[in-house]
């Protein structure tokens, strides 16, 4: 049975890496731990570090202590 759809919305972004960096992700893939190659590695990685980050208290761009905003943030509605 093949895997089911993802059932939360995503967007594709493009990364630049080095190819140490890109070899790197694909020594991490070989354990399919991350992911099973290195574009799922590196979006793992980036999540792990994005709610790393969220935990932080002054993290800049992030709100400050007290204001409990749903996580994740949901984008702004298109014209505004």
């Amino acid at each position: 049975m093949g895997r089911q759809k993802n059932s939360v919305d995503t967007i594709q972004i493009t990364l630049s890496v080095t190819p140490a960096i890109r070899d790197f992700l694909d020594q991490l893939s070989r354990s399919g731990f991350f992911g099973k190659n290195a574009a799922e590695t590196a979006a793992e990685l980036l999540k792990e570090k994005l709610r790393d980050l969220s935990t932080r208290s002054g993290t800049p761009g992030l709100p400050q202590p007290g204001y409990h905003p749903t996580w994740p943030v949901s984008p702004a509605p298109p014209g505004t």
